[in-house]
């Protein structure tokens, strides 16, 4: 079986029954890649050394086992150097096409045979080269650590977002909520019919009583605990992207945010890089999908990619000019403490510290497809990343799961070497057991990999469509991608990203205010958004108290741009209890006010003197009027 080439070759008298690859024992270098070669072969090739074979071959010099390494064939032939290795993959099915390629692509054979004579002259260097690029085992990285923890991860992150929301939604979408689901799904239904429910398909269209809001996020943390203890992963992973779909869809402008879409794509790709079982193995896990981890992996690469060149072709001169941070720590939505005090550093470092971001955004992922250490070097950066993040702005579960998604780029033979620890010139021993990919025999399991497949096929035109589309945001998607994105965009599996894509260099705040009689005006308070300018900004990650969110982006337009604020105010007339409730203070708890209206203020940070001289964290001035004062009547 296999590729036999058709130019002469030294032959054998005893060949051996299965093809033989001979190699040098005393070869560091050699010792290292033959055992990745030993895995990819699946045990369709034996593996020997020259010194305990050599004298069983004489038609073979010395010498030929000292230069390269040399593949006997059942007919007896003999192969050595670059030849030897691409044709011992000819008895592997999946990687036969490697074989063709030696004897197909112009020029290959040369220049391999060419390569491989240069790495087996200078083997000390190829050596020092390998172990900086890969560490001491370079066979295919496998995931079983990476996958258990991911999905712990995110199952913790489903875990949040569900209690986040759930404290939130009576107020939020409920019957007497800002933006009632119920009159929602009615008025979509009128207009759209039947096509309604293809448009957004959410459970909530079976019921949109809050019994059954308060079910979907019940449900929703069951099954995020039942996912992070590992029991049945793969279809709690099913019911937690259905759960957290439908509010999504039903939470209108209150869900909309980037890494609402985030979870519901990382959670759909999940689904077919958990396991397909009911209760946690006892006796080993089945293998993990290798187009499962790759669908993640780019995941990772768009979502980075993206957020870091939408920055630079967005036309906003403060990221290439490295002045973003000059704005940012005080114009983002919800700083926290800490942001005041990065704020009060010097330019040079602000100037660094946005270089470094578009650095490990926009270079950086590229890393995710290289070699062992790249990987975790890019590991280390991403996670830094989104750490520093979080340390100076809350940005909810986002960091936590962009982290979770950096987990994946940790192979096992990371893990086993710190366990283990990491003898030089010597390849980490892995259980036989676990040397060669066992099959899959569960039927549900081998469906799970032929639809992380369609998968991979359906989205990759989008993907890449999306990433295109952040180098040029004013073109035009072909018809086909179109259309594609028409069926795939309602559930939210295939998202573009880009975060702060144009920096916001001023930040205004809406005061509410409230009257029993037109003159004496008392203030509403938030929770978590600037109000008073003496307290210092919260820490509210990874919960997202989604009003004070929204209340920054009404800031950014009208109310007329914003109908869900009018909305709000008619909620504070009536004091209703479930929206009341989303305030830290209601200034009319015993009897609504009359009159409900909202000022316009430009806030910012105040610097270190002026804290040290008024003890306040903010300063503002006043605008003028953002909404007219309104009544019920």
């Amino acid at each position: 079986m296999g590729l036999m080439p058709s130019k002469s070759h030294l032959r054998v008298s005893h060949p051996p029954e299965r093809p033989l690859m001979i190699w040098d024992g005393d070869c560091h270098f050699c010792r290292l890649w033959i055992e990745r070669w030993r895995v990819l072969s699946e045990g369709r090739v034996d593996f020997v050394t020259s010194q305990e074979v050599a004298a069983s071959y004489p038609e073979i010099p010395a010498e030929q086992f000292e230069q390269a390494v040399v593949l006997i064939v059942p007919d007896g032939t003999v192969l050595a150097g670059a030849e030897a290795v691409f044709r011992s993959f000819a008895w592997r099915p999946s990687h036969r096409w490697r074989a063709r390629m030696y004897d197909t692509v112009p020029g290959l054979a040369a220049v391999s045979e060419f390569a491989y004579r240069i790495v087996a002259r200078y083997r000390p260097v190829a050596s020092a080269m390998t172990r900086l690029l890969w560490g001491s085992d370079v066979r295919p990285p496998r995931y079983f650590w990476a996958r258990r923890w991911f999905l712990r991860s995110l199952g913790l992150v489903y875990l949040i977002a569900f209690l986040s929301l759930w404290v939130q939604v009576d107020g939020l979408i409920g019957a007497d909520g800002v933006l009632p689901v119920g009159g929602f799904l009615s008025m979509v239904h009128e207009r759209l019919g039947s096509g309604a429910f293809s448009v957004l398909p959410t459970l909530c269209w079976l019921n949109s009583s809050n019994a059954f809001l308060h079910f979907l996020c019940g449900g929703g943390v069951l099954l995020s605990l039942l996912l992070i203890v590992g029991l049945a992963p793969a279809l709690c992973l099913l019911g937690l992207f259905a759960f957290y779909l439908s509010l999504t869809l039903a939470g209108q402008t209150f869900l909309s945010f980037q890494w609402d879409i985030l979870l519901l794509e990382t959670g759909f790709l999940a689904i077919f890089l958990a396991p397909w079982r009911l209760w946690p193995g006892k006796n080993g896990e089945p293998p993990v999908s290798r187009v499962a981890v790759f669908l993640l992996k780019l995941l990772l690469f768009k979502l980075m990619l993206m957020s870091g060149v939408v920055k630079l072709t967005s036309g906003d001169d403060s990221l290439a000019n490295l002045t973003a941070l000059d704005y940012h720590y005080w114009s983002q939505p919800l700083p926290t403490v800490f942001a005041w005090f990065f704020d009060q550093h010097p330019e040079w470092f602000r100037k660094f510290s946005v270089g470094f971001c578009l650095f490990t955004e926009i270079v950086v992922p590229f890393f995710l497809w290289k070699p062992r250490r790249i990987r975790l070097v890019a590991a280390g950066l991403l996670i830094f990343l989104q750490l520093a993040i979080a340390l100076t702005g809350n940005y909810c579960f986002f960091n936590l799961l962009t982290i979770a998604l950096c987990l994946l780029l940790i192979d096992d033979a990371t893990w086993r070497r710190r366990r283990d620890g990491d003898v030089e010139g010597r390849t980490p021993a892995r259980p036989a057991s676990q040397e060669l990919r066992p099959p899959i025999r569960n039927v549900w399991a081998r469906l799970q990999v032929v639809c992380a497949w369609m998968v991979l096929l359906i989205t990759a035109p989008l993907n890449a469509w999306l990433i295109y589309g952040a180098f040029k945001p004013e073109a035009d998607p072909p018809r086909l991608v179109a259309s594609l994105d028409r069926y795939v965009e309602p559930f939210r599996v295939v998202n573009g990203y880009g975060l702060f894509r144009v920096m916001t260099r001023d930040r205004r705040e809406i005061i509410i205010e409230g009257s029993a009689d037109g003159v004496d005006w008392l203030p509403y308070e938030f929770k978590w958004k600037p109000g008073d300018v003496n307290r210092a900004p919260g820490w509210c990650a990874p919960h997202q108290p989604r009003l004070d969110w929204q209340m920054w982006f009404a800031a950014l337009g009208s109310p007329q741009g914003n109908p869900w604020f009018v909305r709000l105010a008619g909620c504070l007339l009536e004091n209703k209890r479930d929206v009341v409730g989303l305030l830290a203070r209601n200034p009319f708890p015993d009897k609504p006010p009359l009159y409900v209206r909202s000022s316009f203020y430009r806030y910012r940070f105040t610097t270190a003197a002026e804290r040290r001289e008024t003890g306040a964290w903010w300063k503002r001035q006043e605008l003028g009027e953002y909404l007219p004062p309104v009544s019920l009547r």
